[in-house]
């Protein structure tokens, strides 16, 4: 699903609001959790789910056209782990 979708599906469930209105507030609820994740913050969604940053260390690789192993450094990557709610949800 694209923003787009999302905007156009939470407008179908609040019809009073104007989609424009409704873009505003998900994109201000994206750049809050980006802004969180780079300060080093966890955001957690109770019954939704955790977004975190968490270091993946360095590793070896292969370049796919030459073949030559190159080294991967150490990075933080952003992770979400779903809650028992969205799991139960999903699973239905």
């Amino acid at each position: 699903m694209s923003k787009k979708e999302l905007v156009n599906k939470v407008a179908e469930k609040m019809p009073e609001l104007k989609k424009k209105d409704i873009k505003a507030v998900i994109d201000a609820v994206f750049e809050t959790i980006t802004e969180a994740l780079s300060n080093g913050e966890k955001v957690q969604l109770i019954g939704f789910g955790t977004f975190e940053v968490r270091e993946a260390e360095e590793r070896t690789g292969v370049n796919p056209r030459t073949r030559e192993k190159i080294t991967i450094p150490a990075r933080k990557v952003p992770k979400f782990k779903p809650g028992k709610e969205l799991k139960e949800k999903v699973n239905k």
